[in-house]
């Protein structure tokens, strides 16, 4: 059998020592521990946080006590030389509806011509309805069942409006009236019953020049402006 010698038991029992002392202190919480990192936690708190300051809304200001009233006509003025008849006009349409903003108009009525157009060459009269005043959608719909009789077909491609700009405004009774001049490009072709091309060009984009003529009742509820008078540019 072998002995340790006394130096061999002495360093075994430092050894256990220095062991329960080291985990005496390295187990111990005081409480000020950080807790371990959860990378999915971190995350969705900083999306929580993200989220929050994206919900928030600046609400509009405040009109000021003896602020005056022509800063509403701002973006006329800046869109319209003031003086003008047209400036005239887009103020007399702003008098009647407060919400009314020229950008956004043209915005709006670049958006309704693409529709008007399309639904146009491909005989869509729901579409035409909701945007066209009763005397222009009477004469779309008999040129689309004329077109029908003959079993001819339009085939449109709408590439892109170039310009739209506001030539004319002005209030008629409780309707506001806005002419624009629209120069837009647009592959169109008509074909007959067999197929073959009459009109147009398959493969050709032609510029096409519109002075259309959009008109609201301010005194209505419904915002949406329809399409009342149309002209080709020569």
């Amino acid at each position: 059998m072998e002995f340790f010698d006394f130096g061999t038991i002495f360093f075994l029992i430092a050894a256990v020592v220095i062991f329960f002392q080291l985990r005496n202190v390295l187990g111990r919480r005081t409480g000020n521990e950080r807790p371990p990192f959860d990378p999915y936690t971190a995350n969705r708190s900083r999306q929580q946080e993200q989220n929050k300051s994206e919900n928030v809304v600046s609400l509009p200001r405040k009109r000021a006590a003896g602020e005056p009233a022509e800063d509403s006509y701002a973006a006329i003025d800046a869109f319209a030389k003031p003086g003008t008849d047209l400036n005239k006009g887009l103020r007399a349409i702003k008098d009647a509806d407060q919400s009314f903003e020229p950008k956004g108009f043209v915005d709006g009525a670049k958006m309704a011509y693409e529709m008007i157009v399309m639904a146009y060459a491909d005989g869509d009269r729901k579409t035409l309805k909701n945007l066209l005043s009763r005397e222009v959608f009477d004469g779309f719909v008999a040129a689309i069942n004329d077109r029908e009789g003959r079993s001819e077909k339009i085939q449109s491609s709408f590439v892109g409006i170039d310009k739209a700009d506001i030539v004319s405004a002005e209030m008629k009774g409780s309707e506001a009236h806005v002419t624009l001049r629209i120069v837009s490009e647009l592959i169109s072709a008509t074909r007959d019953k067999a197929g073959a091309v009459i009109d147009g060009d398959p493969e050709t984009v032609a510029e096409v020049k519109d002075v259309w003529t959009f008109a609201r009742d301010t005194r209505s509820r419904d915002p949406n402006w329809k399409l009342v008078a149309t002209e080709e540019e020569d």
